[in-house]
């Protein structure tokens, strides 16, 4: 994990002077007059330029060696592990946005850049036979347009950049008009040291003032062959009508159940954790919990042994989802990302800052258990067994098939849970960032895609399988 012993009042410095060398760059508020492409270092005043420039660095990029192209992941990888620019971002992302953790961007940011595939996921298969020898190899798209969310603005950018330039793909970012100024940032410091060590310039692009309007014509352009969405269902349906391949990531509401065979004060530090992290924005964190009665109590009071803070009374309760929720239900804009003691003190109640989570217990048809809210708000349902845990816990995740979590050591019932929810990421005994390949076994993605199928993408994702034939010949058995 990266050091965050920096000086608070050093850092507002500094990215204040990143902000305002982006504005005098273009990069910010105004569009300045078109300067030399390699001076913009992947940002460009108008969406065609954007897109022209990828495919420019894409021609290029397509006649260079896997080997090569993992050299251009290496430099993606150091650049955002160097501590001022890691720094930098992560701080960035949340004075900008006003959502989330600056500690959690951090580890989430390091995640990215370490662990996300390079070459070594496009694998290749040879068949051999009487009529010769048929490779099957993962091969670049070409340029791809990439849809970012204000919720993970940098870490998305990293991740797809990484395994799409390893495809052989270069990238064309339309990121959330909220995260603009961050995500330039990291666009042209990535630029510049992919051009400093020689790799083709505007590799990674994006466009001064994201919009609507610049996304549809990302969209709509015939030099971009996918395009790829993070985001709600709104943007995922938008671009599966567009007549491209694409691949989607839409939504989640991820339940976790907790029965008597698991080890409670363990799955309390966990649950508190991962619902906690990054104040729950990650689209894989805990969003509620469906405990047996047997140890619901235990639960609860260990979980607030590990930084939740309980609310009781009902009338509480429901004044807290009147604040945080629109009127005609899902959260509102204010809130995502917020942490405990700034949503705690606007129904009035004061806490310090060891406090993470907000708890309650509820019913299983509150609207704080059938809602992704992306705050740190944690619904506990007390649950008769086992079974029924997992019946409502299926109920609530209305069918995405996105993330799940599980405390048990009973594997008949982990086994059921799994096949019954068939989510992407199922987690066991442990926080859900585990499922990110943060403490856990496995690799990072941003991109969850469950609408189109693809599940944890990766290089392969976003490349074509092709075959070459050569017929009569090379079968040596």
């Amino acid at each position: 994990m990266m050091s965050t012993n920096i000086d608070p009042e050093v850092m507002r410095t500094l990215v204040s002077q990143v902000i305002k060398e982006l504005k005098e760059n273009g990069a910010g508020t105004s569009c300045p007059a078109p300067a030399a492409a390699s001076s913009l270092y992947g940002v460009f005043p108008t969406m065609g330029e954007c897109i022209d420039a990828s495919a420019k660095a894409q021609e290029l990029l397509l006649f260079q060696t896997p080997a090569v192209r993992q050299k251009w992941v290496e430099v993606i990888r150091r650049t955002c592990l160097d501590k001022r620019n890691m720094e930098m971002m992560s701080r960035m992302a949340v004075e900008e946005t006003a959502i989330g953790r600056y500690e959690d961007k951090i580890i989430k940011n390091t995640a990215a850049a370490q662990y996300t595939p390079g070459i070594e996921d496009l694998t290749t298969d040879a068949r051999t036979g009487g009529h010769g020898i048929t490779l099957f190899e993962y091969c670049p798209f070409g340029v791809i347009g990439s849809i970012t969310p204000t919720t993970n603005p940098t870490e998305t950018i990293i991740n797809n950049s990484i395994c799409m330039i390893a495809g052989g793909n270069t990238v064309v970012f339309s990121p959330h008009p909220r995260a603009r100024k961050t995500s330039a940032f990291l666009v042209q410091t990535l630029n510049r040291a992919l051009e400093k060590s020689g790799a083709p310039a505007n590799m990674i692009t994006m466009v001064q003032n994201p919009s609507i309007e610049a996304t549809n014509e990302m969209m709509a352009s015939p030099k971009v062959r996918m395009l790829v969405a993070t985001g709600g269902p709104g943007i995922v349906k938008t671009v599966l009508s567009s007549g491209k391949k694409a691949i989607g990531a839409g939504p989640g509401n991820p339940p976790v159940v907790v029965d008597e065979t698991a080890n409670i004060e363990q799955a309390a530090k966990d649950i508190v954790a991962g619902s906690s992290f990054d104040n729950n924005v990650p689209c894989i964190a805990e969003k509620e919990v469906f405990a047996v009665d047997s140890i619901f109590d235990y639960l609860l009071i260990n979980m607030k042994g590990a930084g939740a803070y309980e609310i009781k009374d009902r009338e509480t309760i429901e004044k807290l989802w009147n604040v945080v929720s629109k009127e005609k239900g899902g959260p509102k804009v204010e809130f995502v990302g917020k942490s405990a003691q700034y949503i705690l003190d606007k129904i009035g109640i004061q806490v310090d800052d060891s406090i993470h989570l907000i708890i309650m217990e509820t019913n299983k048809d509150h609207p704080f258990v059938q809602t992704e809210m992306m705050m740190p708000i944690l619904p506990l349902v007390r649950c008769d067994n086992v079974d029924q845990a997992i019946e409502w816990a299926y109920e609530s995740e209305h069918g995405n098939r996105h993330s799940a979590m599980m405390h048990s050591t009973n594997i008949a019932k982990l086994s059921k849970m799994a096949k019954l929810l068939q989510t992407t990421i199922f987690v066991k005994n442990g926080p859900s960032f585990a499922g990110l390949g943060i403490g856990g076994e496995g690799y990072p993605t941003f991109t969850i895609a469950g609408p189109t199928g693809e599940g944890l993408t990766s290089p392969k994702s976003f490349c074509r399988r092709r075959e070459c034939v050569l017929k009569d010949m090379f079968n040596i058995r």
